[in-house]
């Protein structure tokens, strides 16, 4: 069977990209008004592509941009696969950074470039393209499958979870398959079998009521920057511990078996890139082991006060710090941010008042047993498709929609990415390898055969 698919996939390549391109041209970006139709059209691409394979498919009102929804249920001795992905992209500013237009597809140096080329539009047509390889030579699916296509991944997924809990039996499945990661390396295959959650605060520090001439008051009231910097520092000691009481409380322990696992992951050079003098992580942890498997305390933005050219004399204020933290199993958002928040009212000093605004958008972190029989078969097809041998890998990064299909269903979740880290996600010159379109549509072929032999 997978011969003749994979032979009309290697026949029909050029007429496949073709269909890439249109659907990467439509400019679907969720997070400006004024790209309302082109959503639409993204989504209407979708249920008409998936209509012509053989689904059953129809656009469904989340309360924001619609979700597509497709079925294709033919096979009761199948297991059935809930296959997620989105298809609203980033803006594509600064569009001057561009060497070609980011909605009119171009492929140069083995890469098709534009807006969506790898997140996550490339992706999802790479599994309605052997869906349709199927379909075109054996009539049928080896799986049974429900898609759930969203538009408003980019934004948050606001109205996701609730419309998944809403309309759990219509997308319940055996397991369900997502391709929104990617490879550590072009061409290495790569099992993501854990991502970390997430907690993001917002610390206000007010001073006085406007800004002061700092030669008249210095020395007589609190300076809010000041103030902000000294519970800053606070929160992480120079071995990169976090400081915060509580916050490594259930926290796992790295396994051994763990520890060899991310060793033997052919190491990033992240100095080289990234720019920055050495590396700097953890005390008794590897970088690796830090950004995969340990939680993390980061300041992402630091405001207030004179940002012009020279000098302006004022003590500001007020100030503003942003925070995320990347948790790991064990810990949930919710407590972070309130042991957050009591470590942030604790350490404030006197003369100015504290506010902490608790952030939307937290998520848990997720891990699955890497020798759990879906995820090996993954392994498999991996190997088989780029003829290396699979490594396993815990992501830095969250993807809040593994920890609510795992919160609500209680399903494994296989992620199943072939992306790479030059595709340059939400950055200018997004593109993604033709041998991974290549490639990974072939891994896709292989998994299906073998999840359906059971």
């Amino acid at each position: 069977m997978s011969h003749n698919v994979l032979t009309y996939l290697q026949e029909n390549r050029e007429q496949l990209l073709e269909k890439l391109k249109e659907f990467l041209a439509i400019p679907s970006v969720s997070t400006d008004s004024s790209h309302r139709n082109d959503i639409q059209q993204a989504a209407d691409y979708l249920v008409t592509y998936l209509q012509e394979i053989g689904f059953k498919a129809e656009k469904m009102p989340t309360g924001g941009h619609p979700l597509v929804y497709g079925e294709y249920l033919a096979r009761e001795d199948a297991p059935t696969v809930l296959l997620y992905g989105h298809y609203d992209v980033q803006p594509a500013d600064p569009l001057e950074e561009w060497e070609s237009e980011p909605f009119q597809p171009v492929i140069r140096n083995g890469r098709i470039y534009a807006r969506g080329a790898s997140d996550d539009k490339g992706q999802v047509f790479m599994h309605l393209a052997v869906f349709e390889a199927y379909m075109k030579t054996e009539g049928k699916l080896p799986v049974n499958v429900k898609v759930c296509l969203e538009g408003e991944e980019e934004i948050g997924s606001k109205n996701l979870y609730a419309f998944l809990e809403k309309n759990k039996e219509l997308f319940s499945a055996d397991f369900a398959v997502i391709s929104d990661s990617g490879m550590i390396a072009k061409n290495q295959p790569t099992i993501v079998y854990g991502l970390k959650g997430l907690a993001a605060i917002e610390i206000t520090v007010t001073g006085p009521d406007h800004d002061l001439h700092s030669g008249a008051y210095g020395g007589a009231v609190r300076n809010p920057i000041m103030a902000l910097s000294h519970i800053l520092a606070s929160m992480k000691n120079k071995d990169e511990v976090v400081t915060v009481e509580g916050f490594y409380d259930g926290v796992e322990p790295l396994s051994e078996d763990e520890r060899k696992k991310i060793a033997q992951i052919p190491g990033e050079d992240f100095a080289e890139a990234t720019g920055a003098p050495e590396t700097v992580s953890e005390k008794g942890y590897t970088p690796e082991e830090h950004t995969m498997a340990r939680p993390t305390l980061e300041i992402n933005g630091i405001y207030g006060g004179y940002q012009g050219e020279g000098t302006k004399t004022i003590i500001p204020s007020k100030a503003t710090a942003k925070i995320t933290c990347r948790l790991v199993p064990g810990q949930d958002p919710k407590r972070i941010q309130k042991l957050l928040e009591e470590h942030v009212q604790k350490t404030a000093p006197k003369g100015v008042t504290v506010e902490v605004k608790k952030e939307s958008g937290s998520a848990k972190a997720y891990k699955v047993e890497p020798n759990h029989p879906l995820i090996q078969k993954a392994a498999e097809s991996y190997t088989k498709s780029l003829g290396k041998e699979t490594v396993y890998v815990r992501m830095g990064g969250s993807i809040p929609v593994v920890e609510w299909i795992d919160d609500i269903y209680d399903m494994p979740i296989v992620l199943l990415g072939f992306g790479t880290p030059e595709d340059r996600l939400h950055s200018p010159n997004e593109s993604f390898p033709l041998d991974s379109f290549d490639k990974g549509m072939e891994t896709l072929v292989y998994y299906w055969e073998k999840v359906a032999s059971k």
